[in-house]
């Protein structure tokens, strides 16, 4: 994908809405922590809500990993709505990978707190102070939650030098470590597309999971993956 095409494309009112976005899911995830908290008089409450901070990374890892690959390989910036969205800063982060370390934090999270408010919204509107209302209502804030930091956590992966407490967790594998990530950044750049944490990174790539899902989409579409790339390729070679 051609610099031009991505670069420049966050427009003021894509500004104004992710700016909007981040404080309504702030408020959101607030309020379904306190609702969650709110059964923390019995002990086994507190066990199950702990359990959905792993359970949450997990989640959030297949799904960024899943949008990442399809935003990778799939679709093209020019798309209304999604394209400038979605899909140009992830080309833009493969036009310049630093890219990213120069964003600042609506630009960075905006977009990742957009797609987490009708699933917090939910949370919120439905909860019952019941376990399994518990169970649903931790389990989608501890995802979102995961989700929201996910572009975060990227930033760091890239960033020169990082706090020194993100550094502990990056070593400690607990978020993206800058080395586990590098691999999606070296030829054939087809791999290790989850983000918040890179967890599920080498199980699918062991299965083959996203090149498998790129054979059944183009038998059923008969579309090619990272079609847009191979066609600059090959106007570049001439």
């Amino acid at each position: 994908m051609r610099p031009a095409v991505v670069r420049g494309g966050y427009s003021r009112a894509q500004r104004a809405i992710e700016t909007l976005g981040i404080g309504l899911y702030m408020c959101l995830a607030a309020c379904s922590a306190w609702q969650v908290a709110g059964t923390f008089d019995d002990p086994w409450n507190v066990l199950v809500a702990s359990t959905t901070l792993v359970s949450g990374a997990i989640g959030a890892d297949f799904l960024t990993g899943l949008v990442h690959w399809a935003a990778d390989t799939w679709g093209r910036p020019s798309w209304p709505v999604l394209g400038n969205a979605f899909i140009r800063p992830f080309r833009e982060h493969h036009v310049d990978p630093k890219a990213i370390t120069r964003h600042d934090f609506v630009e960075t999270s905006g977009a990742n707190c957009l797609a987490c408010l009708p699933a917090q919204g939910a949370a919120v509107a439905l909860f019952e102070p019941t376990t399994p209302g518990l169970v649903l209502a931790s389990s989608i804030t501890s995802l979102c939650a995961w989700v929201f930091a996910t572009n975060q956590f990227h930033k760091w992966a890239h960033a020169e030098a990082p706090p020194r407490c993100v550094a502990l967790l990056q070593r400690l594998h607990l978020i993206l470590p800058p080395g586990h990530h590098q691999v999606h950044h070296t030829y054939p750049f087809a791999q290790h597309y989850c983000i918040p944490t890179g967890w599920l990174n080498p199980p699918l790539a062991f299965l083959g999971f996203f090149r498998r899902l790129e054979l059944w989409v183009t038998a059923f579409t008969e579309a090619s993956p990272r079609e847009d790339d191979l066609v600059r390729i090959r106007t570049d070679r001439g």
